[in-house]
């Protein structure tokens, strides 16, 4: 593979990581403010907000840290590597994780929702959990064909 479609996707990569960042500083309190005004008698609701959304931050820049370095493996040519199956690994358990979270949120979007009276709130809640199980899934597949493939590829290197 080329060396600039790499280095295209180790931007696009680092680019993905900014968003996320400028959310968790700026949006995260501000919806911990209104979760805690809107459900005044749940008490712990802002620090659920924090812990859910600056909380599911930690796997998803661990996860951009491994793609980032599958795109190393590729430009080293260890694309078919150990190395990479633990990589996707590792995105996989960051994906679970992030929609794990993320479901634990889903009941403070079923209040918001009740309060407003707009059921589309919770169908907006399910969202990133389930792009995130997509991912993981896509993960997954991935890191059982690179393992099938490795597999081939040292049966092809034992015979002469």
């Amino acid at each position: 593979m080329k060396r600039g479609t790499t280095l295209f996707l180790k931007m696009a990569v680092i680019l993905m990581g900014i968003p996320v960042l400028a959310l968790c500083i700026f949006l995260v309190p501000e919806l911990g403010n209104v979760a805690a005004k809107l459900l005044p008698a749940f008490t712990p609701t802002k620090f659920l907000v924090f812990i859910v959304f600056d909380g599911a931050a930690i796997p998803f820049y661990f996860a951009l840290y491994q793609a980032f370095k599958l795109l190393t493996y590729i430009d080293q040519n260890k694309a078919f590597s150990e190395l990479s199956v633990i990589a996707l690994r590792k995105i996989k358990y960051c994906a679970i994780t992030i929609s794990g979270l993320h479901l634990l949120a889903l009941p403070l979007f079923y209040l918001f929702a009740e309060m407003d009276d707009a059921p589309g709130v919770i169908f907006l809640g399910l969202v990133v959990p389930f792009a995130s199980l997509v991912i993981a899934v896509f993960a997954a597949v991935l890191q059982r064909l690179l393992q099938e493939a490795i597999h081939i590829k040292s049966e092809n290197d034992l015979t002469v």
